[in-house]
C-alpha cells in the first residue's frame, strides 16, 4: 500500500470524525433527538473527541456536549459521571480560542443545575482555568468565562466564596471597563450573582471598586446592560445600611429614578428592587429618595407596572413611608394610596394584595391625618374584606388584620368607621368601638350623626349578639347619651311598651 493511499485512510477518518459530532451538535439543538443520542452512547463517544489533535472537533464535540448538559440535569450529571469535566478543563488551558469557549460553555451549562453539579465543576479545579480566560485578548472567550463563573457562584455562598477565592471579582470589573456591550452584561450578572448571598461577599466586591464602575452604566442606552446593573447594586444594597449608603454615595439618584420609566420592564423591576433595596434601611435614605423626586416616581410605577412587577415599588413605598409621619405624608400627597388600593382589589396573587395591605397599613399607622387620608380612599373596607375572605392567604389575612388595626388605632373619621362596625368580626368591631368611646363624649356633631346613621341602634343590637364581649365600650358609648335614648333605640323598647299597655289599667 503507498504513502498516499495510507494518507487517504487518515484523511477519510477525519473528515469522518468531523461529520460525526458536526452531526451530533447540531441534532443536540432539537430536544426530540436528546433521549435517542443518550442511548445511542454519545457521552463515551465524544469524550475522547475533546482531546482530539484536530481543534474544530475538539470544539464541535464540546459544542455538542454543552448543549446535551444545558437540556438537562441528568444529562449535566452524565457529563460528570463520564469524568469529562477534567478533559474540559485541560481545555481551557488550550491555545485555541474556539476550544476554550466551548469548553466554558460545557462547564456553565453543567454548573448551572444545582449546586452539586457546581461543586463538581469546582472540584474538577474549573475555577483555576476559568481565571487566566478572562485575561484573554478575545472579549467572547472573556464572556464564555464569565458565564460560567456566575453561574457557579449563583447558587450558594460557599460556591460564590470559592469564585472570590480564585481571584475572579477584580477581573470581572476590569471586563465591565471592556467597550463590548455583551461582556458587561455578562460580567455585572456574574458579580451580581456572587454579591447575593452575603455581606461579605458583597463587600468583596466593593472593595473591588466595582459600584464606581457600575453606577455610571444605569444612564447606558442598553436595557440587557441595565437590567444587570440595577440587579446587582440591589444586590449589593440589600444587606446592611454601609454597603446601601456606598451605592446611594455613586450618585444612582435621581439617574435610577428615571430608569422605573424606562421601556423595558426589567429594568424599570430591577431599578424599583434597588430603590427599595436602598429605602428600607434608614429614614434617613428614605428621606434621600423622596428628596429626589423618587415618592411621586415610586408612586407612577406602582400605578403603571403590572403583575410581579408591582412588588418592589408597593414594597418600596411602605418601607418609605415606615419610617415617619413626614415621609408617609410624601406618599399620601405623592398620591400613593390610590394605585396601593388597587393593588389590593385587582391584583389576582395573595402576595402582592398582602405587600399592599402592609404598606397601606405603613402609611396610615402614624396620626389620624394620616389615617383619615386612608378611610376617604376607602381603603379600610378593601382591607376588611381581605381579612375575612374565606380564599385569603393567611399572611394576606395577616397583613390585613394588623394594618386595619394601626389604622382605626389613629382613625377619627367616623363616617369611614361606622360602616365597618355593621360588616366587620367581633375583633375588629372592638377597634371600631374604641376609636367611637374616644371620640364621641367630645364631639356634639359626631354624637348625633350617630345616631341619625343607625349607629346607636346597631349598638344596641349588638350587644345582645356578641355576648358580652364588647359591653365595655358599649357602655361607654351608651354614657354618652341620655338613658332614654339609649332605651328607645333597644330592640326590647317597643316589647316593652307593649307590656305596658297590657298592664295599664285605663280609668274610666
Amino acid at each position: 500500500m503507498s504513502g498516499v493511499s495510507v494518507l487517504q485512510h487518515f484523511e477519510v477518518y477525519q473528515k469522518s470524525r468531523v461529520a460525526f459530532v458536526q452531526a451530533v451538535a447540531e441534532a443536540a439543538t432539537r430536544p426530540q433527538n436528546i433521549e435517542v443520542m443518550q442511548n445511542a452512547g454519545v457521552m463515551q463517544l465524544l469524550r475522547p473527541l475533546l482531546l482530539d489533535n484536530v481543534p474544530s472537533i475538539q470544539q464541535s464535540a464540546a459544542l455538542a456536549l454543552g448543549r446535551l448538559a444545558n437540556y438537562s440535569e441528568d444529562l449535566a450529571e452524565a457529563v460528570v459521571g463520564n469524568e469529562i469535566l477534567p478533559q474540559l478543563v485541560y481545555s481551557l488551558s488550550e491555545q485555541n480560542r474556539f476550544v476554550k469557549k466551548a469548553a466554558s460553555f460545557v462547564l456553565r451549562a453543567v454548573a448551572k443545575h444545582s449546586p452539586d453539579l457546581a461543586q463538581a465543576v469546582v472540584d474538577s479545579g474549573a475555577l483555576d482555568a476559568l481565571v487566566p480566560c478572562l485575561e484573554e485578548f478575545d472579549p467572547t472567550v472573556k464572556e464564555a468565562a464569565a458565564w460560567a463563573i456566575g453561574y457557579i457562584a449563583q447558587h450558594t455562598a460557599e460556591l460564590a466564596q470559592a469564585v472570590v477565592d480564585a481571584g475572579t471579582v477584580a477581573l470581572l470589573v476590569l471586563c465591565i471597563q471592556e467597550p463590548e456591550i455583551t461582556l458587561k452584561r455578562i460580567s455585572a450578572s456574574a458579580l451580581s450573582d456572587i454579591c447575593k448571598h452575603s455581606p461579605e461577599l458583597a463587600q468583596a466586591v466593593v472593595d473591588a471598586g466595582a459600584v464606581a464602575y457600575l453606577a455610571p452604566l444605569i444612564v447606558h442606552p442598553d436595557a440587557k446592560l441595565k437590567r444587570q446593573v440595577c440587579s446587582c447594586l440591589a444586590q449589593i444594597a440589600k444587606h446592611s445600611v454601609d454597603l446601601a449608603e456606598v451605592i446611594v454615595e455613586a450618585e444612582i439618584f435621581p439617574n435610577v429614578l428615571n430608569c422605573l420609566k424606562d421601556t423595558d420592564p426589567f429594568v424599570r423591576k430591577n431599578a424599583a428592587t434597588c430603590i427599595r433595596e436602598v429605602a428600607k434601611h434608614t429614614p434617613e435614605l428614605a428621606k434621600l429618595i423622596v428628596n429626589s423626586g423618587g415618592a411621586a416616581a415610586l408612586v407612577d410605577y406602582v400605578s403603571e407596572a403590572q403583575g410581579n412587577g408591582k412588588l418592589p415599588g408597593i414594597m418600596a413605598i411602605g418601607y418609605i413611608a415606615a419610617f415617619s409621619e413626614t415621609l408617609a405624608l410624601a406618599i399620601i400627597v405623592s398620591k400613593g394610596v390610590a394605585p396601593l388600593k388597587e393593588a389590593l382589589v385587582t391584583e389576582p396573587e395573595d402576595h402582592i394584595k398582602a405587600a399592599s395591605a402592609w404598606s397601606l397599613g405603613q402609611i396610615g399607622r402614624h396620626t389620624s391625618d394620616h389615617a383619615r387620608a386612608l378611610a376617604e380612599g376607602d381603603v379600610l373596607r378593601h382591607l376588611l374584606a381581605c381579612m375575612v375572605h374565606q380564599d385569603s392567604s393567611e399572611d394576606l389575612k395577616t397583613k390585613s388584620k394588623r394594618a386595619l388595626k394601626a389604622i382605626l388605632a389613629k382613625c377619627t373619621h367616623l363616617q369611614a368607621l361606622q360602616p365597618l362596625l355593621r360588616e366587620a368580626p367581633v375583633k375588629v368591631q372592638k377597634y371600631v368601638l374604641k376609636q367611637f368611646a374616644s371620640i364621641l363624649p367630645h364631639d356634639v356633631e359626631a354624637r348625633r350623626a350617630f345616631v341619625q346613621n343607625g349607629g346607636l341602634q346597631f349598638l344596641q343590637e349588638l350587644n345582645e349578639t356578641v355576648g358580652g364581649k364588647l359591653t365595655k365600650f358599649i357602655q361607654q358609648i351608651n354614657s354618652c347619651y341620655p338613658p332614654e335614648i339609649v332605651e328607645y333605640y333597644s330592640p326590647n323598647y317597643s316589647k316593652r311598651l307593649l307590656e305596658k299597655i297590657e298592664d295599664y289599667a285605663p280609668s274610666l
